[in-house]
């Protein structure tokens, strides 16, 4: 009995080893580029599909996802080389910010661009360029708002000084130097000016007869 718990125990650990071992014998370093000719040539012949097979035929080390990424991210011949040019980064924000980190979908659209070079580029550089321009025009922002409120006040105070002025004019405009005593002064009149004074007399006195 205890002969027959030590087998089955003895088996699941034998597989174990010998899962890791396999594993062990993929090649999960830098590619060589006597590995890029063999991908390369495989490829040629039977296509860039059924990439366990491809690695398998081409007698490599490496997975099938490890070939499929070398061969789209690397050895394509339509793959372009060289700088980002400004047209091609202003349509990678344009589409970014439609279609959001959807790599694949982008470099669709930027013929001879792989979308591991464009998320890359992405992140290294355009994310940055971004931020630094939203805090740019954030700074600017709050610094508007604070020159608008500020002329704002000084508007409303340049408004309240103009009505006190005005209505300080106003104040002494409507002050009228009138003498009384000198309007009723009739010690300088000759007596000829009195007519008038002597007719509106009678005609009061008329009135107080008939009333």
């Amino acid at each position: 009995m205890r002969d027959r718990s030590i087998k089955r125990e003895v088996k699941p650990m034998e597989a174990m080893n010998n899962g890791s071992t396999k594993k062990e014998l993929v090649n999960k370093g830098a590619w060589t580029a006597e590995e890029d000719q063999k991908l390369a040539e495989v490829i040629a012949i039977h296509g860039a599909k059924r990439w366990k097979i491809v690695a398998a035929k081409a007698g490599l080390n490496r997975c099938g996802k490890s070939c499929r990424l070398r061969w789209l991210n690397y050895l394509r011949p339509n793959i372009k080389r060289g700088n980002i040019s400004d047209q091609e980064e202003d349509l990678i924000l344009r589409l970014h910010k439609l279609l959001g980190n959807r790599w694949s979908l982008i470099a669709g659209r930027l013929p001879g661009r792989t979308d591991n070079e464009i998320k890359n580029y992405w992140n290294s550089h355009l994310s940055k360029k971004i931020k630094h321009k939203e805090k740019q025009s954030g700074a600017a922002t709050r610094e508007g708002c604070c020159n608008g409120q500020q002329n704002r006040v000084e508007e409303k105070v340049n408004v309240e000084m103009r009505e006190d002025e005005n209505t300080s004019k106003g104040a002494e405009g409507s002050k009228i130097n009138f003498d009384v005593d000198g309007f009723f002064d009739f010690s300088n009149e000759s007596p000829l000016n009195f007519e008038w004074v002597s007719k509106f007399l009678e005609i009061d006195q008329g009135w107080s007869d008939i009333f």
